[in-house]
């Protein structure tokens, strides 16, 4: 994986210009999220972010910033039309708009994570588990911060076994 710091918008955490359009987001999980292209670093994953309408543009973008100030070394990547993140080898959680929240998936999180997050999400494996955020309010940093520390301590999907 590349380093995401590699392309950092000059615009900042939402690399949003004033020509950006919301795109409509999906109900479910049911194939790709968007119609995001797949690539690795931050300058795709802030684009995507832009995307987004509101109240999920606010939503991913707290939950970014939370990952990047809990994780050195975060990596971002857009796949399959949503945000994905990792530190060091593979992918290890994501984070996408849809037409009624924003869900953040730990992938491998059923085995890996204490406590379990509630939510089973459809399309994404029987081990991934997260969590739906309609407003900003609903995210409880200190958990997600938790999480998000216990899911990157080992390597994520398409990364190397250690």
């Amino acid at each position: 994986m590349k380093n995401g710091s590699e392309s950092d918008s000059p615009d900042g955490p939402s690399g949003a210009s004033s020509g950006d359009v919301a795109t409509p987001l999906p109900e479910a999980m049911t194939g790709r999220a968007s119609p995001a292209k797949a690539a690795v670093g931050d300058k795709p994953v802030f684009a995507y972010f832009a995307t987004l309408p509101q109240p999920q543009r606010d939503i991913a973008e707290a939950v970014d910033a939370l990952a990047a100030e809990t994780l050195p070394g975060l990596q971002r990547a857009v796949k399959w039309g949503m945000a994905y993140y990792g530190v060091g080898e593979g992918w290890c959680f994501s984070c996408g708009g849809f037409a009624r929240d924003v869900k953040l998936m730990f992938i491998n999180g059923a085995t890996l994570l204490d406590p379990v997050p509630p939510v089973t999400p459809v399309g994404m494996g029987k081990a991934t588990r997260g969590i739906e955020l309609a407003t900003v309010g609903q995210l409880d940093k200190i958990q997600v911060a938790k999480w998000m520390r216990q899911i990157t301590s080992v390597p994520g999907i398409g990364g190397k076994r250690r």
